[in-house]
């Protein structure tokens, strides 16, 4: 996999990039702002990029404005997202515009390396990787007032690994049911959220949003 790195903490950056090429992978370049980082983009694309949501000069939204240029310039760059906290709103804004080829990880995550390196993967195949401690407060914070208080503690269960990028395969496997049941269970949340058949867009990706927005 070939990758590009945007990230202003020095040790968190180095430290990166030698687990990126121990694992085999080809780092083209590593920045620590996003402006540096749109400028390499325009020479070499890789096939994923990292970055920060918070860089110089303001350590506000510099990388989430880079990560939504990126996906906008080059969508067939896949764009994984570090955050330090949890913020939904920031997660919803990089799904807006279709749940491939994204990502967004706290960067505790990245200690876990296994998962890291999943999730890098999983982008680079065109798919979606959300952090489980993001969709897990995003259960937690539901409120019986809201579209997902409607769904059982089974459907539940199937939306988490959904909204995390998985396949249903996958979502299978994790809950150790049949494929059929994570399809049965699916409808279901589209038919709870009110997804309808005809919108034009993946009932997939509009159940992971209203999950986010909820």
């Amino acid at each position: 996999m070939r990758l590009m790195l945007a990230e202003d903490s020095t040790l968190l950056r180095e430290g990166l990039v030698r687990l990126l090429v121990e694992e085999g992978h080809e780092v083209l370049a590593s920045f620590g702002d996003a402006v540096s980082l749109l400028h390499g983009m325009e020479t070499r694309q890789p096939d994923v990029v990292v970055l920060d949501i918070r860089m110089p000069p303001t350590h506000t939204t510099e990388g989430l404005r880079a990560a939504l240029e990126i996906r906008e310039r080059w969508p067939e760059t896949g764009v994984l997202v570090l955050s330090q906290h949890i913020e939904r709103h920031y997660a919803a804004q990089l799904l807006a515009s279709g749940a491939e080829r994204v990502g967004y990880l706290l960067k505790d995550r990245v200690a876990q390396v296994d998962e890291f390196l999943e999730a890098l993967e999983r982008v680079r195949a065109g798919g979606a990787a959300l952090d489980p401690e993001v969709v897990r407060q995003l259960v937690i914070r539901s409120t019986h007032g809201d579209p997902l208080g409607r769904l059982t503690p089974r459907e539940r269960s199937v939306l988490e690994p959904l909204a995390q990028g998985l396949t249903n395969t996958a979502i299978a496997r994790r809950l150790h049911i049949s494929v059929s049941a994570v399809e049965k269970n699916l409808n279901a949340i589209f038919d709870k959220l009110e997804l309808s058949r005809t919108t034009g867009h993946s009932r997939r990706i509009l159940a992971v949003l209203r999950y986010l927005e909820s």
